[in-house]
């Protein structure tokens, strides 16, 4: 699947908006990705998240796969699809005091896992739930993202996967031309 489709797909299921948005980082926008509005149609999320997997899976770099993990809660349907496309178990961390946390489930020692999430754009998330795999005594084989918001900025140690390299213009709130209008910046959700 070429990013151009995938972009159209977003765009037509409302995951991709325009407007005045404050991203999670703080830093406010004038696209928004807002992935749950693609992941209200499973057949359209499962379309994405195997296109995703074919990616990873074509890779010489990722090796075996045990399990995948995403981080709570926009990489949970993700992390599902990306696991029922590759047949391994499905598990999520979750937010706790605004950190990633293992609750209901735990690293197996050894096991290799994919990090699946929806959207990133300084990869915060993605990072806490490598650091819970390591922690745990995992290994990360691959990161699988939807949506690289960072245009391919943000780099880890394991090999990146992505079906979309975008790079919207963000700007901190005191710069944000769009305040500076008058317009107020929403925070749809993330």
């Amino acid at each position: 699947m070429i990013e151009k489709d995938v972009l159209e797909l977003l765009e037509e299921t409302g995951a991709l908006l325009t407007g005045h948005f404050e991203l999670r980082s703080g830093l406010h926008s004038e696209r928004f990705f807002q992935c749950a509005n693609l992941l209200r149609f499973p057949r359209k999320a499962e379309l994405l998240c195997k296109a995703l997997v074919e990616n990873v899976v074509a890779s010489d770099f990722v090796g075996q796969i045990d399990a995948v993990i995403s981080p709570a809660v926009g990489g949970i349907i993700v992390g599902h699809e990306v696991a029922r496309a590759l047949n391994v178990m499905s598990i999520f961390a979750e937010k706790e005091n605004d950190r990633l946390v293992m609750r209901r489930f735990a690293v197996e020692k050894g096991a290799r896992y994919v990090i699946a999430e929806d959207v990133i754009t300084r990869g915060g998330r993605v990072q806490e739930t490598i650091d819970l795999v390591v922690a745990g005594g995992g290994e990360v084989a691959a990161i699988a993202l939807l949506v690289d918001r960072s245009g391919g900025k943000v780099k880890f140690d394991y090999p990146t996967f992505s079906l979309v390299k975008m790079e919207p213009v963000v700007w901190d709130p005191q710069e944000c031309p769009l305040c500076k209008q008058g317009s107020v910046a929403v925070h749809p959700g993330s």
